[in-house]
């Protein structure tokens, strides 16, 4: 289906979003699946999406980390939008096979890893990260990593839609959308959602 904010992408997406996400933490628990987070396009991410497309200039002829993918969408959009290579990271095995499959829908590549990057120094220049201050220790960890990575001159751009754990005491809003959600994973099925870089 096409993505509410991002309409020039189409993602396999979870269509019953409770459904998916109850039989994941109740009945496959036993098995160690984590939430299927890729399942669904947060709005941190399609804020980021959108404006990667509608501002190419940020990663055309670079070299793109896709943070904590999930599904893709933002890894797509900057391979859509021009970027000399995406590499679309994530945890989660199930999200790195809905990552390739929708590449394939959206007729890009991207080159996907299942290694973690965290408090890597990699050959990238831009970094993308949406949808990740949800967790306190996890929020903190990467933006302090995300801070050491700007500045040796990559570009960090972080799509947040205010989450809890958002350090907007260190960022700078650089756009801001109203976006479409599912109101069964969010407050609302319309989130102020922002892009941000470090200050």
């Amino acid at each position: 289906m096409s993505v509410p904010h991002v309409p020039e992408i189409r993602l396999h997406l979870a269509h019953e979003a409770i459904a998916l996400w109850q039989r994941t933490e109740e009945e496959l628990a036993e098995m160690g699946l984590p939430p299927p987070f890729w399942a669904f396009a947060w709005a941190g991410g399609q804020a980021l999406a959108r404006y990667v497309l509608d501002h190419p200039e940020t990663v055309a002829g670079r070299r793109v980390l896709d943070f904590a993918s999930g599904s893709g969408l933002v890894g797509l959009a900057a391979a859509k939008a021009g970027a000399a290579s995406v590499l679309c990271a994530d945890l989660d095995e199930f999200a790195l096979e809905a990552i390739a499959i929708n590449a394939e829908a959206n007729g890009v590549s991207v080159t996907v890893t299942g290694e973690n990057q965290l408090g890597e120094a990699g050959e990238w220049d831009v970094i993308l990260a949406g949808d990740i201050c949800y967790e306190q220790a996890l929020a903190a960890r990467v933006i302090d990593w995300l801070a050491a990575e700007q500045s040796r001159g990559v570009t960090v751009l972080i799509g947040d839609p205010g989450r809890a754990y958002l350090p907007k005491d260190r960022l700078v809003s650089l756009a801001t959308y109203e976006v479409q959600t599912m109101g069964a994973l969010e407050d609302n099925e319309i989130k102020r959602t922002s892009v941000w870089r470090l200050a």
